[in-house]
């Protein structure tokens, strides 16, 4: 906005000393009637190095030329000769005596000037060591017109003990576009931020409360253009006799500042998550760096690419982050929610550049955000729904969605192009995030290439289930296999390679089609423990070693209808045994075999058990009893129990049963039960 110009006449019947001078030789354009009647009849128009003639006023005259050459406001003390009409009644009136000038740079229809505020300081000089000290009470107003002075370069205004409203200096209604207002009451208040207006009418009371003090703060105002921008504004209580007369305070306009100081603070802020280890982690805190000075809530939605798979449609987000500022509903828990996206959503993405939506509270647009937050947005009365996408290697891999919400007007275009800039600023977790989706997607193709359904046996029910874990790229070594061998008998394999990551995933393949080869290709019945020890030696002789853990059993069928279970443990979990009848009960061995591929030569044995029809035979995977923190054995009571109540129910809708109730599905989980009709 432009610069207005210091009406000096608005300081006529100020208490305080003022005087105004302009051009290079300081000429006295202006003095009031403090000023009048301390030092007298001092003529206009001269400079002030005649003005201010007598010694000890040479510094006065220093300072005016340093604050007109480069605008910074200064103090000066000096000691001048008072010429007051008091002077005759008491002596003590006039000779010399002491002041502190505060001189700030002004400009006025007479040009570029200094303005001087004088502050009367002989009373508080006790010895001539003493003489620039002032009392604490005389420094505080001094304070309080550097205040004054330092804006009058923006909107000036005087407000009554009353509430009546003058403004001194115009500049309201320019920069609202509103007509000013003559009290400061509810109509005046529309125009400050509504999250800014009851902060601002408490540190006006807080001011005004027992004996009036200083008044400062910051809030933001809606300019005439529709944004808002961020003011301070200063009050200064004026006091006679220790009764407020009136207070007198100015309001600048201090938005490039704030924000170029939020921008160096967000950017500092998002910066500091790029190493994140979990990619959901650093979307979290980077959603987090623009809540709640840029928007009120922030959700982040990973895309699956045509290139990625996990979906025919190209533009399908899965939630991974959101945050909300305190006062707003209970944000709905991360469960990997995905959703097709909706026009607008697909239009942010495919221009690559930021799109605002407004509307009415509780009609949050059709595929802007999946339901589950759709329906929080109607809960927290959003109005607006800025979303960004995120970009990495020229890639859109993010996109995030700011709403606005509570009465909180729409972000204006600084915010917006801010909150862009603050969450493209986590390249790194984004860019680490694009490559676990890839991994993802291809250990979960490998998977779903081997691990078929199982096969169907006369006499037997068969079901199995695999599902990724929630943690890291959440793809592993996890395995199960089932199929049926020449002589009729059933083989069921269930297997664990250490790591998360496709190289677990590709050693889980190997392992897994050599295990069946050793299985199904023999001259004679090899025994489960003779198959793992087969393996063994393979994987170790063709450089396939890698830390794993498996039970590998074979199932005949006897003529009663019963079955006849024979396995071999290769340092896996032990499988569990759920009768018709009876507590369900681990098939555990005296003394554990070693895992695959730590020694090949170690002798492995071959356990056995009767399968009565009715029992369910259950093989699985540490993920399904396995919790951070917990003790095992707490997993396996979880396991047991569950299992006892899910043993009437159909062998899949028991796996999916124990999946629900046992596991924590932070990590990989691959299960297969098998049950004797």
């Amino acid at each position: 906005m432009p610069e207005p110009q210091l009406t000096p006449e608005v300081f006529d019947r100020a208490i305080a000393v003022i005087a105004l001078t302009a051009g290079r030789n300081h000429r006295l354009v202006y003095a009031n009637e403090a000023f009048r009647d301390l030092f007298g009849d001092r003529p206009l128009g001269l400079p002030a190095r005649e003005v201010f003639g007598e010694a000890g006023a040479e510094r006065l005259v220093e300072t005016l030329d340093l604050v007109l050459a480069d605008g910074t406001a200064r103090q000066v003390t000096s000691h001048l000769t008072v010429d007051a009409p008091e002077a005759a009644e008491d002596p003590d009136a006039a000779g010399h005596r002491h002041f502190v000038h505060s001189c700030s740079p002004a400009v006025s229809r007479f040009g570029a000037g200094v303005l001087i505020a004088a502050i009367d300081t002989t009373e508080q000089v006790h010895s001539a060591h003493q003489a620039q000290l002032l009392s604490i009470e005389r420094l505080h107003a001094l304070e309080r017109y550097e205040a004054l002075v330092s804006a009058v370069s923006q909107m000036v205004w005087l407000v009554q003990p009353d509430g009546v409203m003058t403004e001194l200096v115009p500049g309201w209604q320019e920069f609202t576009g509103r007509p000013w207002r003559e009290t400061m009451d509810e109509g005046w208040l529309e125009a400050i931020h509504p999250r800014d207006r009851a902060r601002l009418v408490a540190a006006w009371a807080e001011a005004a409360a027992d004996r009036p003090s200083m008044m400062e703060h910051t809030f933001r105002v809606a300019t005439a253009t529709g944004d808002f921008r961020h003011v301070k504004a200063r009050a200064v209580p004026i006091l006679r006799d220790d009764r407020l007369v009136e207070w007198i305070g100015a309001t600048t306009d201090i938005e490039d500042h704030w924000r170029a100081r939020l921008r160096e603070r967000l950017l500092a802020r998002a910066g500091e998550v790029t190493e994140a280890e979990r990619p959901e982690d650093a979307f979290a805190a980077t959603a987090a760096a623009v809540v709640p000075e840029l928007t009120d809530a922030c959700a982040v939605f990973l895309l699956a690419r045509p290139d990625e798979g996990g979906s025919d449609d190209p533009l399908v987000g899965i939630r991974i982050a959101s945050v909300a500022r305190p006062g707003l509903p209970t944000l709905p828990p991360l469960v990997r929610q995905s959703y097709r996206l909706g026009v607008q959503a697909r239009q942010a993405v495919a221009e690559r550049w930021p799109l605002l939506l407004t509307f009415p509270a509780g009609e949050v647009p059709s595929g802007a955000v999946p339901e589950m937050s759709a329906r929080w947005l109607v809960a927290a009365a959003a109005t607006s729904l800025t979303l960004l996408p995120i970009e990495v290697d020229g890639t859109v891999v993010a996109l995030a969605a700011a709403a606005g919400c509570g009465g909180s007007p729409p972000p204006g275009r600084a915010d917006i192009e801010l909150m862009r800039e603050v969450l493209q600023k986590a390249q790194g977790p984004l860019r680490q995030a694009l490559e676990l989706q890839r991994t993802r997607h291809a250990a979960l193709v490998l998977q779903r290439a081997l691990l078929t359904a199982p096969p169907k046996v006369e006499g037997a029910d068969l079901a199995a289930r695999y599902l990724p874990g929630s943690r890291t790229a959440e793809v592993g070594g996890d395995w199960y296999d089932a199929f049926t061998l020449p002589d009729g008998s059933l083989a069921l394999t269930i297997g664990d390679v250490a790591g998360h990551d496709l190289a677990a995933a590709t050693t889980m393949g190997q392992l897994r089609s050599m295990l069946r080869s050793v299985a199904y290709t023999r001259t004679h019945r090899r025994s489960p423990a003779e198959a793992l020890a087969q393996l063994d030696a393979a994987a170790e002789g063709l450089g396939v070693a890698a830390f794993a853990t498996a039970v590998h059993a074979h199932l005949r069928r006897g003529a009663d209808g019963s079955w006849e279970a024979a396995w071999s443990n290769a340092g896996h979990p032990p499988p569990l045994l759920v009768p018709a009848e009876g507590e369900p009960r681990l098939l555990e061995s005296a003394e554990a075999d070693v895992p695959l591929c730590v020694d090949p030569l170690r002798p492995r044995q071959t356990h056995r058990q009767s399968i009565r029809p009715g029992d369910t035979l259950v093989l699985y995977t540490d993920g399904l009893v396995e919790v951070p923190g917990e003790d095992l054995a707490d997993g396996i009571a979880r396991l047991r129990e569950a299992a006892a109540r899910a043993r009437t129910l159909p062998v899949g809708e028991l796996c999916d049963r124990l999946i629900t109730e046992v596991a924590d599905v932070r990590d990989d989980i691959a299960l297969i039960a098998f049950r004797a009709r």
